[in-house]
Formats: C-alpha cells, sequence, structure tokens
C-alpha cells in the first residue's frame, strides 16, 4: 500500500476540488492518500499556515482558487518546496472562455451563491424530509420523482442525494401484504403525474444488511424480515408489483447512492425531453 500526503486548497467548501480528486483516485489500486483539506483560503496568512502545512508533510497539491494574488502565492510557496502544484479548473476554465469568447469575472465560492438554485435546493431538502419513508401522503402530487422499494434499499439517502441537486423526491415503503396509500395509486394513474421508480435489492445482501441494522437497535430475534427465503419471496413480489404498473427497476445491489441517482435523474431528463417534444 502507497501511502502519501495529499494537500487540496480551495477559496470556498473544497466540494468541487473533493470530488474531482477523489474521482481520479479511484482509479488507482492499492493506494492510502492522507488527505489534508484546506478549505475557505482567501487570506496571505491563511495561505502561510497552508504553506506551512505542506512544507511538515510534503506531498501533492491540487487547488481551486480564483484569486490571482492568492493563487500566485501557493505557486510560488510550491516552487519553493519543489512540491507540484496543479490547478484543478483551468483546463475546463479556459476552454469555456475560448468558447464562449468571454473572461471569467475571478469571484470566490460563486457556485454556492444564494439564487434561487440554492433556494430551490433547500426547499426539496425540506420537502424530502416531510416525505420520507411514507410519513406524509399530503402533497405528493409535488413530487418529481417517488421511490418504491423494500427495506434497505437506500431510499432516503437516495431522496437526499436528489434533493441537493434540486428535485423533490419522496419514497414509500413497500411491504408485502400492506396496502400503498391511495394517493400512490392516483398519481400513478395521472398521465404528467411524478416518476415512480421502484427500488430493489439482492436478498443475501438485504438480510445481512437487515440484520446489521437489528444489531444496532439491540435486537436480535429471527422474524421474516431476515428469513432469508422471506426475503426472497418479498424482492419477487415487489419486482411483479413494479412490473406490472411500468415502472422502471433499479437493482441497487451494486451501485453507490450516487449512481443510482444519476439513473433517476437521467430518467427525469428524458421524460422532460419528450414532454418538449410533444408540446
Amino acid at each position: 500500500m502507497q501511502r502519501f500526503h495529499l494537500h487540496l486548497v480551495s477559496d470556498a467548501t473544497g466540494e468541487t476540488l473533493n470530488g474531482v480528486v477523489r474521482a481520479c483516485l479511484a482509479q488507482f489500486e492499492n493506494i492510502e492518500p492522507i488527505e489534508h483539506m484546506w478549505s475557505m483560503i482567501r487570506t496571505e496568512r491563511q495561505l502561510e499556515k497552508v504553506l506551512a502545512g505542506i512544507e511538515a508533510n510534503p506531498g501533492i497539491v491540487f487547488f481551486t482558487l480564483i484569486e490571482e494574488r492568492t493563487r500566485g502565492m501557493l505557486e510560488a510557496g510550491c516552487r519553493r518546496l519543489a512540491t507540484p502544484c496543479l490547478p484543478v479548473l483551468d483546463p475546463t476554465m479556459g476552454a469555456l472562455s475560448n468558447y464562449l469568447k468571454l473572461k471569467t469575472r475571478n469571484l470566490p465560492g460563486r457556485q454556492h451563491a444564494l439564487d434561487a438554485d440554492y433556494f430551490r435546493r433547500i426547499d426539496a431538502i425540506n420537502w424530502v424530509m416531510m416525505h420520507d419513508d411514507g410519513q406524509s401522503a399530503h402533497g405528493l402530487g409535488d413530487a418529481e420523482v417517488i421511490l418504491v422499494g423494500v427495506s434497505r434499499t437506500s431510499k432516503t439517502p437516495t431522496c437526499i442525494y436528489l434533493a441537493n441537486r434540486g428535485y423533490k423526491a419522496a419514497n414509500v415503503p413497500f411491504v408485502p401484504g400492506v396496502k400503498l396509500p391511495d394517493e400512490i395509486e392516483s398519481l400513478h394513474a395521472k398521465e404528467n403525474g411524478p416518476l415512480f421508480v421502484g427500488l430493489t435489492n439482492d436478498p443475501n445482501l438485504l438480510v445481512q444488511l437487515r440484520r446489521n441494522r437489528l444489531n444496532m437497535l439491540n435486537e436480535s430475534r429471527e422474524t421474516d424480515y431476515t428469513d432469508l427465503e422471506k426475503v426472497r419471496s418479498e424482492v419477487v413480489e415487489a419486482r411483479r408489483f413494479f412490473t406490472a404498473r411500468g415502472w422502471p427497476v433499479i437493482d441497487v445491489a451494486r451501485r453507490s447512492i450516487e449512481e443510482t441517482s444519476a439513473a433517476i435523474i437521467a430518467m427525469v431528463q428524458e421524460r422532460r425531453d419528450k414532454a418538449g417534444l410533444s408540446s
């Protein structure tokens, strides 16, 4: 296992930088980066602390600094320390600038501005929390996405991720023998209603996840909830239910929450595109 120091320097939250670098690191085997996250770096004094940290723990530096003075100070300091220092956004920003024939505004943290899009995402998050796990059928007609799935298929975190992207997403548990809320059936029949997506999982993995959940609750009794044959029947029943209604089905067994969400967003976009073409 190759261990190395990795310094991430940002003039904002560092979310973009962290995401880009993690995506790159995922392509390498047998590495163990020791991450040093330096966020909201906008002054010379802050930069001095960053450079001191880099000197104490030498390693590769990636940065997203927009302001020329601070980025120049970081680059000069890294040259002095003979440390590689790479601006992550420069190639993309340069390409956009050349294509659009426009100059960048160089405003730190501009992607986190409190604009209409930001408040739309906050509203979506609040909405999702009120409609988590089928706890409120009121207002489901406002949903863009409704996830229906068996227990332990990451319905809640997927909805939260979607909300962070600005989508109002509700989730309803599928329980064998338990009728779904009447609102679900009426919305399913509605021509321009929410996108329904069924979520399932591998039965063996479901049993493991459910046992872990029960252990966290100090519950050790064996029930149908963790009986492999019962869980297999539950998954088959759920699939039949989803298919009968023409809902797309996602097996989350080999998907991260981000991958599941990306598939759902693509479905939403496809519906919007079709609606736009038909209108």
